[in-house]
């Protein structure tokens, strides 16, 4: 009963996305099409072989892409997940993160995360993170290339290892990992108190 996935209040209408489910303040975690316009109150999400689609919403798409699926589960650890016939997990949010990491989330090589636009507006906004393919954790503005000149942080671990990824653990320890699973720098200690009451979030924030 920690995480739910669904509708949440946004603006004038609703988004759908993945939030913590039973306190009082709206914390979003992660958001489906997170630039599209807030949908209407008289909307559904239909699961179907094809996808997720929003009735009635004339001209607007809601696919999550992935091929097939035949079922979808909202997991424990936050990670919303679709399964195939044969029970394989063809897409998962965890591999496509918004502004949020939760604890056992990663961020793989090559992706990046994207600041919201305000604390009440999930879509993005003009900070990004990315995990460069050469090992290198870095923030930039958004819409500048991927040069150290428009860098404002940097882990400094660029040529430290292939396909490095950065890692977010239950006690607040945010650390990277290369592919030989060899942790070759702590972005964070942990240590944090970590109990079924406390979650912790890693988030680029506004």
């Amino acid at each position: 009963g920690v995480y739910a996935f669904g509708f949440y209040k946004q603006g004038n209408g609703y988004a759908v996305g993945i939030f913590l489910a039973g306190i009082p303040q709206t914390t979003i975690v992660w958001t489906a099409k997170r630039d599209d316009s807030p949908l209407p109150t008289n909307v559904t999400l239909d699961f179907t072989s094809d996808g997720f689609s929003l009735k009635p919403t004339p001209g607007q798409s809601f696919v999550i892409g992935y091929t097939s699926g035949s079922s979808a589960s909202m997991l424990d650890s936050g990670n919303f997940v679709i399964y195939n016939a044969r029970q394989d997990i063809v897409w998962q949010s965890f591999e496509h993160p918004t502004d949020t990491l939760l604890p056992g989330q990663r961020l793989f090589a090559g992706d990046e995360m994207f600041s919201a636009k305000s604390e009440s507006d999930p879509s993005t906004g003009i900070f990004r993170l990315k995990m460069q393919a050469d090992g290198n954790l870095v923030q930039y503005p958004v819409n500048t290339p991927d040069k150290a000149e428009y860098a404002y942080y940097s882990s400094g671990t660029d040529g430290r290892g292939k396909n490095v990824t950065l890692n977010f653990a239950a006690d607040g320890h945010l650390y990277l990992l290369d592919d030989a699973r060899l942790n070759i720098k702590n972005i964070t200690d942990g240590g944090l108190p970590a109990d079924q009451a406390t979650i912790y979030l890693m988030r680029i924030d506004a």
